[in-house]
């Protein structure tokens, strides 16, 4: 039973039985009032405690713990409310609890310093109005992953909170698959290879990241498809967790970096299709309602494929 105490940004409850992580219960406790990642960033924060002293993610509880987590503040309605546009969606797959969306590059996912409207999110409240009653933060309505403004591609989105928390916990247990297209500015050292280096944000660039000991876990898989004369290659990647541009910094890391890549590329995108080569190509994952496992497949988008048949042709 939630027993709210005397601050109302506070709830306070007993671990009913052993064996379950901290993260796991407080996420199921609130429902949809926050996601896993959520209840996860606030106990990194401090914010959540375990008979009075500070608790992690992983902890395993006995039963009868007494938890308490401060809850952040309610945020400003008026500020937060993202308003509905009519964007034009390329749906590959909707039913009454998620839709697959294949993501045009240059839409950003969802609302943020800089991009307060024409967001994928303000696309999917026009779609599918009843993600507005999702009871989680207003900008990311539906958004279960992300992929990056200039990244194009599948992206699945939840349209209940349910569904949301179900999915979310498939990204968690890494049970979903998600392979993209990659064209690198050099071939790897490898034709196979697995990149399994933490990433944190860097603290002199707050827009990027970087490889570092003291950041999150991060895996990535590739395999290389094709070289060409130039010296490029296309790769096709794995990523089997989803950190903020996971894909760019690890192969940036290795000497591979994506061709058009502005930010992490050895040209700083002077060379490429005027983005960065990365497409999110197949998604897979179980139907939260039904189990059935799910498949689906994005084409290169056309600047992406015509790009890539010169770089075919100059190498014959």
């Amino acid at each position: 039973m939630t027993h709210m105490i005397p601050d109302s940004a506070h709830i306070l409850f007993s671990a009913p039985t052993g064996g379950e992580r901290l993260d796991k219960l407080i996420a199921s406790h609130l429902g949809d009032r926050l996601t896993r990642s959520q209840v996860q960033a606030l106990i990194r924060d401090g914010h959540v405690t375990v008979n009075g002293q500070p608790g992690k993610a992983g902890w395993k509880l006995k039963g009868g713990e007494a938890v308490k987590l401060a809850l952040p503040p309610p945020p400003d309605a008026n500020a937060e409310a993202v308003a509905p546009e009519p964007i034009p969606l390329d749906a590959v797959y909707e039913d009454a609890d998620l839709a697959v969306i294949n993501k045009p590059a240059g839409l950003v996912v969802h609302p943020g310093t800089g991009n307060r409207d024409h967001t994928l999110v303000n696309a999917l409240l026009a779609r599918y109005p009843e993600i507005a009653n999702m009871r989680i933060a207003p900008q990311r309505k539906g958004i279960v992953h992300r992929l990056d403004k200039d990244t194009s591609g599948l992206i699945v989105i939840a349209r209940n909170g349910k569904t949301l928390q179900r999915l979310m916990a498939q990204f968690q247990q890494r049970t979903v698959e998600k392979t993209y297209l990659a064209l690198a500015e050099r071939a790897p050292r490898t034709p196979t290879g697995r990149i399994e280096m933490p990433i944190a944000r860097n603290p002199t660039h707050r827009q990027r990241m970087m490889v570092s000991r003291d950041g999150r876990p991060a895996i990535t898989e590739f395999r290389t498809l094709e070289a060409f004369s130039d010296g490029s290659a296309l790769l096709e990647v794995l990523l089997l967790t989803g950190r903020t541009h996971q894909i760019r910094v690890h192969l940036a890391h290795i000497g591979a970096p994506l061709v058009g890549d502005s930010v992490y590329g050895l040209r700083k995108g002077k060379r490429g299709p005027g983005r960065q080569f990365l497409h999110a190509a197949r998604l897979c994952f179980d139907h939260p309602r039904s189990g059935e496992r799910l498949y689906f497949e994005a084409p290169l988008p056309p600047d992406l494929a015509e790009y890539l048949d010169a770089l075919r042709r100059a190498s014959r």
